[in-house]
């Protein structure tokens, strides 16, 4: 365990607490957090690349079912992020990060077993894709824990890294898991392969791979990482939050772009077997989820130098335009379709939600921060006071716009099928995103961006 597991004084706003203590100590916690959360969104996304996979290996499913268990873990996952948001007040990052990241061999396990049969009870398939929800919720706790951790000026940086890198786990799974059910990693400890025309396939490969990342990732978290004393706060004194009026419009926001990305990431390898079945949907499904990890960091940067609210604001305008231009590229109506101009549609549109995503989450501790700032007038206790408060309050935010946003990996990977199950195509689901983004750059030009916005973040 580390030596001191739980800090009595945390303020990473004082310069010389954070230049001679505390700078070291959050990084360590941050750089124990991101392998924790990558695995979490690797299990959380697991069945984005099972579901192409489950008819070769012999489950008859029709394609509106394959739909429902690549969307389920975003359902689930969202909901669990509701409670996950006040987790980490009421246990402690420290204990809490290393018992749910430990949650996750439940589903790793379960998976690796239930798709050795074809015989499988469709119902217990869904029971396992819900149980992956447990990686989706933990993210909430997770980026509520690290906000804990550092000061204002670099609040936009670190959450983007542990959110980033985190979600690097999305493209993990997608890469990972097609090259080891091609092969018997485990051996005859693994069980054997599903005869398939393309050779054998090791399917439960693709819940074994993270079971040995999992444990070691959670005795990491245990033994390195800390519980912070000035975190502590019950659910009651961070249930405020459902009065503020910001959490609200920062929840639609964060639909916009969380929402955007997990959602895309769930529904992007049936997207493209659906409308593109001469395309191998595995081979660059990856691409995407990796595109819109890696610009999470710069979203957080950008955004500490020039402000959240300018960069939310040109993210939503890309999106909406991301989208148009993915309506151009699909095959219908008299047009042939262009897979180039779909996939190079789509990594614009996953870039830039990552950038939003970023962007978004570095707004909130600004907003708390200032809101309680102006209430708590010149008295430099009062100062102090209202920086603990807005810190408690911000990291209540960020888990449950968090939570809310999740929804979105339910939401699109559902718009696709029902919309291809009414109209044979996914153009309708996709002139609603668009929709959706114009009012998500309306919100934040009103509240956020403009010259003399209640609001400047």
């Amino acid at each position: 365990m580390s030596a001191t597991a739980l800090i009595q004084h945390w303020n990473p706003e004082d310069a010389a607490f954070w230049r001679g203590q505390g700078r070291a100590v959050a990084r360590r916690n941050l750089w124990l957090s991101i392998p924790a959360l990558a695995l979490s969104f690797a299990v959380w996304m697991v069945w984005s690349v099972v579901v192409v996979n489950l008819p070769a290996a012999g489950f008859r499913y029709s394609t509106n079912q394959l739909f429902w268990l690549a969307a389920l873990p975003a359902l689930c996952g969202a909901t669990l992020r509701i409670f996950y948001s006040f987790a980490v007040p009421v246990f402690g990052g420290r204990r809490w990060t290393a018992l749910s990241t430990a949650s996750l061999l439940l589903p790793a396990l379960g998976i690796g077993f239930a798709v050795q049969d074809p015989a499988t009870p469709y119902e217990v398939m869904v029971l396992l894709a819900l149980l992956c929800g447990l990686g989706g919720g933990n993210f909430a706790s997770s980026m509520s824990n690290i906000s804990f951790f550092f000061p204002k000026a670099e609040k936009g940086t670190a959450l983007g890294l542990n959110a980033g890198l985190g979600n690097l786990g999305v493209s993990m799974v997608q890469v990972v898991v097609p090259l080891v059910v091609a092969a018997g990693v485990f051996g005859t400890v693994g069980g054997a392969p599903a005869p398939t025309d393309k050779g054998p396939l090791w399917l439960q490969n693709a819940g074994f791979v993270w079971v040995p990342f999992i444990v070691a990732s959670s005795l990491a978290a245990w033994l390195g990482m800390n519980d912070l004393a000035d975190a502590r706060a019950s659910f009651g004194e961070q249930a405020v939050i459902f009065t503020r009026r910001h959490n609200w419009l920062m929840c639609w926001l964060y639909i916009g772009t969380f929402g955007s990305f997990i959602g895309y990431s769930a529904g992007f390898p049936l997207l493209i077997q659906s409308q593109f079945p001469g395309v191998n949907a595995l081979q660059v499904a990856w691409l995407g989820p990796l595109v819109g990890a890696l610009s999470r960091p710069l979203g957080g940067w950008l955004s500490d130098r020039v402000g959240g609210a300018r960069v939310t604001f040109w993210t939503f305008a890309v999106m909406a335009l991301g989208v148009l231009a993915v309506l151009m590229t699909l095959p219908g109506a008299g047009r042939a379709g262009s897979f180039a101009g779909f996939l190079s549609a789509f990594l614009l549109l996953f870039a830039a939600s990552g950038v939003g995503n970023g962007s978004t989450f570095r707004m909130i501790p600004v907003i708390f921060l200032t809101l309680h700032q102006r209430a708590a007038g010149p008295h430099v206790a009062a100062q102090d006071q209202a920086v603990r408060d807005a810190n408690k309050e911000a990291a209540a935010v960020l888990g449950f716009s968090s939570a809310v946003g999740a929804y979105g990996g339910f939401f699109i990977p559902k718009s696709y099928g029902t919309s291809i199950a009414l109209t044979g195509s996914a153009e309708a689901a996709l002139i609603c995103f668009i929709a959706f983004y114009v009012s998500c750059l309306a919100i934040t030009w009103w509240f956020y961006s403009r010259r003399h916005a209640p609001m400047p973040c």
